[in-house]
């Protein structure tokens, strides 16, 4: 008999744990090697997890709406239809083992102080006013509305275990639901992004005073963030005339070129006369990057950011450059990119230029060695050849990690990426 089991993946190479969002098969159902059996939210997207067997899903071990750490068992596998019963049982057992091995301290810190009246005189789970109960029967009650102080447990000394919670309500394991997710107390919409669609929800309107638990991807970019404090960085802002760029975006619009297609394809170009521009710091020295690879911010609608990778943007034709943002975004919305779409970028744009915003600062991300804020171009009043004018400009500005790039390297870079923009953007589309 074979029993196998199905752990959590690591989808990326810095997540830790992951979220099922939904099980593709259920208990009982035949599996194929290959076979999608589970979609898994990681640190920024939904995966779809394939069995590395042939045979029958005999016991989930981790619901929908769950979390648990890379590595661990979700799942039991099993190559008969006559071994489920088995393998049902076995994580049964080792769901009770796991409650009866809990150390004493541990089971003090969980126990719950209850109303002598309450107490039963023949419940040995009740000590000194307290209730022995293992986590896993405290969530299952909680979920049941079951009356701990009403319960005899079963377990060691009569500590209450998770059986002992679905006996006293007649609901067996195989129809146990999932737990709600953490929010579902208030009286909102549901979380988006329940389950994978081509079309997200809208995210959930929060009620004043409520007190909202960060999605997986927030918890992602606080991460990223808080690694971002150890860096070393300075900014440098410059002002770029926009009026040949604006005149070439109207040509080409028409034809599925985008703005932003445009400007990482400048700043593609431009990284090429500065390879230090587009490295990043190691232990061992400067990582000079063989490709150019641009990642865009982009805000997500439940929460968070995401930065979708143009790749080999200094290579790649303008059309085909905004081709592939248009499906990054698509499926950067429905969480459907894959780990490397997201995580190649070794020069990153920020752009709040369509919200009106002139200038800010960009946050370093980690493992990079600049990010550019690009802000919204707007007419000025500037001197040209000794006569005042009006012309468009836009504010931009770069951030750098100092311990790689110093100020007169990323003025060299914005003083020839102006040049490209101001003088010469048609040659954008060769």
């Amino acid at each position: 008999m074979a029993i196998n089991e199905v752990f959590m993946p690591a989808l990326s190479s810095t997540m830790t744990e992951g979220k099922i969002v939904s099980w593709s098969k259920s208990p009982g159902d035949k599996v194929e090697k290959g076979e999608t059996v589970v979609v898994v939210e990681s640190d920024k997207a939904d995966m779809d997890v394939e069995s590395f067997y042939e045979g029958y899903l005999a016991t989930i071990l981790v619901q929908s709406g769950e979390s648990a750490p890379v590595g661990a068992a979700i799942a039991l596998v099993v190559e008969t239809q006559a071994e489920i019963a088995t393998a049902t049982q076995q994580a049964s057992q080792s769901e009770k083992h796991q409650d009866a091995t809990t150390p004493v301290g541990q089971i003090a810190d969980i126990s719950t102080t209850v109303d002598a009246a309450k107490e039963s005189s023949n419940g040995s789970n009740h000590q000194e006013g307290r209730i022995m109960v293992s986590p896993r029967a405290r969530k299952l009650a909680k979920e049941l509305k079951v009356d701990l102080a009403t319960l005899k447990g079963s377990g060691p000394y009569g500590r209450i275990v998770a059986e002992d919670v679905e006996t006293a309500t007649s609901v067996g394991k195989s129809v146990v639901a999932p737990p709600p997710p953490a929010i579902a107390k208030t009286p909102v919409a549901p979380p988006a992004y329940t389950s994978p669609a081509p079309t997200p929800m809208p995210p959930a309107v929060p009620m004043p005073g409520q007190v909202v638990p960060l999605t997986t991807l927030q918890n992602a970019v606080v991460r990223n963030m808080m690694a971002s404090l150890a860096v070393p960085t300075f900014h440098v802002a410059y002002a770029i005339t926009t009026e040949g760029l604006d005149k070439l975006y109207k040509q080409i619009k028409s034809k599925g070129v985008t703005m932003t297609a445009l400007l990482a394809k400048a700043v593609a170009v431009t990284l090429q006369k500065h390879p230090l521009l587009n490295a990043s710091y190691s232990e061992q020295g400067i990582v000079y990057h063989a490709d150019i690879n641009i990642a865009v911010a982009v805000a997500m609608d439940d929460g968070g950011l995401i930065t979708p990778v143009l790749r080999n943007a200094d290579t790649v034709d303008i059309y085909s450059l905004s081709r592939n943002w248009k499906s990054l975004v698509e499926r950067a919305k429905a969480k459907q990119l894959q780990p490397d779409e997201y995580t190649s970028g070794t020069f990153t744009l920020s752009n709040l230029g369509m919200f009106g915003v002139e200038l800010f600062d960009a946050i370093l991300p980690p493992g990079q060695g600049s990010i550019l804020a690009i802000g919204a171009s707007r007419p000025q009043v500037v001197a040209t050849n000794g006569m005042f004018g009006v012309q468009s400009q836009m504010q931009v500005n770069i951030t750098c990690d100092h311990r790689v790039i110093y100020g007169a390297h990323a003025a060299a870079f914005l003083q020839d990426l102006a040049k490209l923009i101001e003088t010469n953007s048609q040659s954008l589309t060769m």
